[in-house]
């Protein structure tokens, strides 16, 4: 599942991380009698930023406040536009070395202590593998690349949102992004100023257009993608210099002031985060920004309300408000091992980071900003030194894989296996044309024409590292086919609560797909299902996922409306099963023993976290009685041992080499087989991966049939 759809769970959004401009610029994009602080722009700021703190804190009424990092993007436009401006119009030239020196002294001291602090706390509570996901963000961060991180770190068994403590500098990122190609066009363009209006305008139209358009295909790309958010900051670029000396006098209506507040609160309260966003959403938090700017000018209520001192108060400490806030809420949720919930856990939290944001503001930002002596040299050489000092940081949490040596032997088991997931997924494709044109395929083994097709659900990629060794050792070529949720049955529809809608269009249509590829594939011979088979049975997870469900029902055209579920999953375990075996041997594996209250990651940081007190809560999770197992499956596999009975099916055992006489245990060989409560490890899956003897060439299936079975 997308990124995005993981985060819209809980307050996830990627919005949630924005860029909030820096800090108060006092900046003179106007000239003449129009030069002076705009002390509506810090209200307008202060909107943005407790827009986008109090969706993070799950406020009601702010369910669209990730909007403020759009109000955030016109803010900054304006006033670095504006900047830019007045230097083309009145100096006739830009200094790149003055601009990256005031980028550097507003932008960099406050991100550094923050992501220095992170840093620190990081290394002292997060699991290795967090810590080393910590570390990659840090240097993409660094390196102005997060948003680019970020969207390609999307994916099924990617952290969670709660532990990317630097997700917020996405838009960091991208801002600067815009900083590195904005002041160079306009030096080159400087002296031909109406072509270099119509260019900014161009782009404008164009990166507005494609946010429009590809926002439907993949929201994510156009969420953190520089391409196709430019338009927001090119609107307040060009409102800057559409304003560019005109009188401080000049009339403006309170209509502009008033529409414009009434688009920024009607976003922050009504847009929702999905796959429309940004879209054509964006463009109504990105209109009342520059009616609110526009109309700045005014005496009028609304500029008045935003020209309070509170307002003013929280305009100022908004860029470290922003910085502190996500690291804060992320750092402090994970270590308690719960969200911030309740008026006094919110408000307690809330005034913390709101003093720890005005400390550095006061003694971060201020006094750099405020430096009277400001040798180029001296802070490019600053800003290199503290960049190699964060970029050591995350190198090091990187490299050494989260170093784990932090951590005691007992724990070591259960951070192993939270981290034991990782996996090279590079030689997988999905075909333009051929048999499963649409549908992403992973070889395995020698490449050469497959004999075999792995089909199934996540559980096939927690098996992938056993099937392709015992491929390679075997010299057997097969594709592995798999899709997260999704049963590999046919005339079957599912409606899953941790999916989305469209994903759970996209499993009926891959089936449908991969139906008609097997009934063209030349030289397969064996075809085997692997699956979550009691989630589907059943509907609903088990333990510590039990409120996941899923919701069968056949597909357009076929009967069955009126079963219950376990007997319209039967019904589809017969007819695929039926149709399959009339090309192919069939084999299906058994579904690995389910440890109900299991998880690696809550199983470590427990221990981690409260040391000898959790022993004894944590141990009962390893293991699963085999009664409690046999009730759990007994409707899933009703079908499969009547097939293996008929010999339609080869029937293959999980369960011989995970569990015991009485018990079924995540604990073998002094390590934990389990990444969570139904999927093993890479480790645990080379261990088993003799499980699939039958399913690799001839050869090597006429010395072990017997033996498996």
């Amino acid at each position: 599942m997308s990124l995005f759809d993981l985060l819209a769970s809980r307050r996830q959004s990627a919005h949630d991380a924005a860029p909030l401009p820096s800090v108060r610029e006092r900046v003179q994009a106007h000239g003449g009698r129009n030069a002076g602080h705009r002390r509506e722009i810090d209200g307008l700021r202060a909107i943005a930023v407790l827009s986008v703190v109090f969706y993070h804190f799950r406020l009601p009424g702010f369910g669209g406040g990730f909007v403020g990092v759009d109000i955030f993007f016109v803010i900054s436009g304006f006033l670095i536009g504006g900047i830019l401006w007045r230097d083309v119009c009145v100096r006739r030239t830009i200094s790149l070395k003055t601009f990256y020196v005031r980028r550097i002294l507003r932008i960099a001291p406050a991100y550094v202590a923050m992501a220095a602090v992170s840093g620190l706390v990081g290394y002292m509570i997060l699991l290795p593998f967090e810590f080393r996901e910590f570390g990659k963000d840090l240097i993409a961060s660094v390196a102005y690349l997060s948003n680019v991180q970020f969207f390609r770190d999307a994916g099924y068994f990617d952290a969670a949102a709660e532990s990317k403590i630097l997700l917020h500098t996405w838009s960091l990122s991208l801002e600067e992004q815009f900083y590195i190609l904005l002041p160079v066009l306009m030096l080159l363009l400087r002296r031909r100023r109406r072509l270099l209006v119509a260019a900014l305008g161009a782009v404008f139209a164009i990166s507005l257009a494609m946010c429009v358009l590809v926002t439907p295909i993949s929201n994510v790309a156009t969420f953190y993608l520089l391409p196709f958010r430019i338009w927001e900051l090119l609107a307040g670029v060009l409102l800057a210099i559409h304003m560019y000396g005109r009188g401080e006098d000049q009339a403006t209506s309170p209509v502009l002031s008033w529409a414009g507040l009434a688009a920024i609160c009607g976003a922050v309260v009504f847009v929702v985060p999905g796959s429309a966003f940004p879209g054509s959403q964006a463009v109504l938090p990105v209109a009342g920004t520059v009616l609110v700017i526009w109309g700045g000018r005014g005496d009028n209520a609304v500029n008045r309300l935003l020209s309070s001192p509170p307002a003013v108060f929280f305009g100022l400490i908004s860029y470290s408000l922003y910085l502190w806030h996500w690291p804060a809420l992320t750092l402090s949720e994970y270590y308690l091992d719960a969200a911030i919930a309740g008026p006094l856990h919110v408000t307690t939290l809330f005034a913390a980071v709101v003093g720890l944001s005005w400390l550095s503001w006061r003694f971060v930002e201020r006094p750099f900003r405020e430096m009277r002596f400001r040798k180029p040299a001296g802070i490019f050489a600053g800003a290199a030194a503290s960049s190699a000092v964060l970029l050591a940081l995350g190198g090091t949490a990187y490299v050494r894989d989260g170093m784990a040596e932090r951590f005691a032997t007992p724990v070591r088991m259960h951070i192993d296996a939270s981290a034991d997931f990782l996996q090279d997924w590079s030689r997988c494709s999905v075909p333009a044309s051929g048999a499963f044109e649409g549908v992403e395929v992973c070889p395995i083994g020698p490449d050469k024409p497959p004999t075999f097709v792995v089909w199934g659900d996540s559980h096939v990629r927690a098996f992938k590292e056993g099937l392709a060794r015992l491929a390679d050792e075997t010299g057997s070529a097969g594709l592995i086919i798999w899709r997260a949720g999704c049963l590999p049955l046919f005339d079957i529809r599912k409606e899953e609560s941790a999916a989305t809608r469209s994903q759970d269009a996209d499993c009926t249509r891959a089936n449908a797909r991969i139906r008609e590829a097997f009934a063209e594939l030349p030289g397969i011979e064996r075809v085997l299902l692997i699956g979550r088979w009691a989630y589907y049975a059943e509907g609903k997870g088990v333990g510590r996922d039990s409120a996941n469900t899923i919701r069968l029902s056949p597909a357009e055209g076929t009967a069955g409306e009126d079963l219950p579920q376990p007997a319209l999953f039967e019904k589809a375990v017969l007819a695929t099963i039926g149709e399959l075996s009339q090309r192919f041997e069939v084999l299906v594996l058994q579904q690995v023993p389910e440890v109900p209250f299991y998880d690696s990651r809550d199983v470590a940081r427990r221990l981690v976290h409260s040391g000898n007190a959790a022993q004894a809560e944590t141990a009962a999770r390893f293991a699963v009685s085999r009664p409690d197992l046999v009730r759990r499956t007994a409707l899933s596999e009703k079908p499969f041992h009547e097939l293996a009975a008929e010999h339609r099916i080869v029937w293959l055992s999980s369960w011989n080499g995970l569990c015991a006489a009485d018990t079924c245990s995540v604990l073998h060989n002094g390590r934990s087989y389990y990444f969570d409560n139904n999927h093993i490890t890479n480790s645990a899956a080379l261990d088993l991966r003799h499980l699939f003897d039958p399913v690799m060439d001839d050869a090597r299936r006429m010395t072990t049939q017997a033996r498996v079975q």
